[in-house]
């Protein structure tokens, strides 16, 4: 059975997000068969540029149902897209199998109506604009990709690639995803999650106290550290620190030191053959289940998954 994939382009779409049509170029080369038929959307038709300025030839969308309905992303999302864009987004999540979002597509599906209540994520630097913009969606700014339910999406722009091989391997199974993956030259699934491009960079707070803590916590994540303790290398007294300490970087203190012990322990768990005892006993954990818990918070996989998944690739590397 051919299943249509419909990429539904914005004005200002951003040109890497057509990355995605390789993996069902490679679907079907390696089934042999022309298992996908990817076509090229948008609200009008004709001539689509891009935000670098190149320019793709589309079809205007005459029917809903396709298989899967994806939209791209733009450089900036804008506000607000066209009563007829945001009705195509609305009647393919009625008639379409699947819709979803590349990157800063999901600010689309969210003016939709498409993300209301759903967990979504998209480009680690604009998560939480998407958060503040549309309340309603429950958005996770560290993964690579969702699904929920029918509704699908992905973080920045390569994040596509990722998708799509998800989708793929719904449809075909996993030895099909990972022999594209192979093709692509990428990983078949990436083990860490957009925390390794966004979560310490965005703890760079603005004082020279809060840096003071937050370096403190990072030589010293096997202690305690209590918001008494971060305060008190910081020189604040705990209500002014907790106070200014979320000013300045977006996050409760406890929030904070779960980033940098989680990243901590996906380093340890990737570049050591420690057990998972000693990688929550190093990085502060409490315990084994208290770090199972924060990586599927922040990776949506347990350490066990992510220790498995870096064996892979250290074995078989990119071949």
């Amino acid at each position: 059975m051919k299943r249509r994939i419909g990429l539904l382009l914005p004005p200002g779409f951003q040109v890497l997000d057509l990355m995605a049509t390789t993996v069902y170029e490679l679907a079907n080369t390696l089934l042999e068969e022309a298992s996908y038929e990817v076509t090229m959307l948008s609200e009008h038709g004709g001539a689509m540029t891009s935000s670098s300025g190149i320019s793709v030839l589309t079809e205007a969308v005459a029917r809903y149902d396709y298989d899967t309905l994806l939209v791209a992303g733009q450089m900036a999302p804008r506000r607000p897209s066209s009563p007829g864009f945001i009705e195509i987004l609305r009647q393919a999540g009625v008639q379409s199998r699947r819709v979803g979002s590349i990157c800063t597509g999901a600010f689309l599906l969210a003016e939709a109506g498409l993300l209301d209540g759903k967990r979504a994520t998209t480009h680690w630097s604009l998560a939480r604009d998407l958060q503040r913009m549309y309340p309603k969606v429950r958005v996770e700014e560290d993964r690579i990709f969702i699904n929920e339910g029918k509704v699908w999406s992905s973080a920045g722009m390569t994040a596509c690639v990722d998708l799509c091989l998800a989708l793929v391997e719904s449809d075909y199974g996993i030895e099909l995803s990972r022999n594209i993956a192979r093709k692509l030259v990428v990983y078949h699934r990436r083990s860490g999650g957009q925390s390794q491009f966004s979560a310490l960079l965005e703890l760079e707070p603005k004082s020279d106290r809060i840096q003071q803590a937050l370096s403190y916590a990072k030589r010293h994540l096997r202690k305690p550290l209590s918001v008494d303790e971060l305060a008190e290398a910081a020189n604040l007294s705990t209500r002014q620190f907790s106070r200014t300490f979320r000013i300045e970087t977006g996050q409760s203190p406890a929030r904070a030191i779960e980033v940098l012990r989680v990243e901590a322990a996906r380093a340890l768990i990737e570049g050591s053959n420690h057990s998972i005892d000693v990688v929550a006993r190093e990085t502060g954990f409490s315990d084994p289940e208290r770090m199972r818990r924060a990586f599927l918070r922040a990776f949506g996989q347990p350490p066990q998954a992510i220790k498995r998944a870096a064996r892979e690739q250290q074995t078989t590397g990119l071949a």
